[in-house]
């Protein structure tokens, strides 16, 4: 089905992001973005500081990495989410509290929306929707 116009385009991902827990997958991807931008260190002092500076990066990366899966994989939205909550917990050891809380806390919420979503709910309506199918109902 060809894509023609921005209304095209809208309508197009719309279809898309209802098919997917979207805003629990963007939560966590941009938690573990905001942790990585909050790691501003040099590679070189990663590497001397040891093991504890390679999990600094390491860990909001597989934030970033289980964000995009659960966008484009949600089947596997229930192993990516609780991943992606244990990580996000992780954080507040290894990457400057978790991203001085900020990120720890998108990566929580965004975790646990991507767990709480489930794929056969109806579409949210309006309450002007309502309104206006309880005036048509007799």
């Amino acid at each position: 089905m060809p894509v023609s116009g921005p209304t095209g385009f809208r309508s197009a991902f719309r279809r898309w992001r209802a098919d997917r827990p979207f805003w629990g997958g963007l939560l966590l991807a941009l938690g573990g973005a905001w942790i990585l931008l909050t790691m501003m260190a040099s590679l070189k002092v990663v590497l001397h500081v040891g093991m504890q500076g390679v999990a600094g990066y390491l860990l909001p990366g597989l934030m970033v990495l289980l964000g995009l899966l659960v966008l484009f994989n949600p089947a596997q939205r229930l192993f990516y989410s609780i991943t992606g909550v244990l990580i996000a917990l992780g954080t507040w050891v290894t990457s400057n509290m978790g991203g001085f809380f900020l990120g720890l806390l998108l990566g929580v919420v965004g975790s646990c929306l991507t767990f709480g979503w489930l794929p056969d709910q109806e579409p949210r309506r309006s309450r002007r929707q309502r309104r206006k199918e309880a005036a048509v109902a007799p």
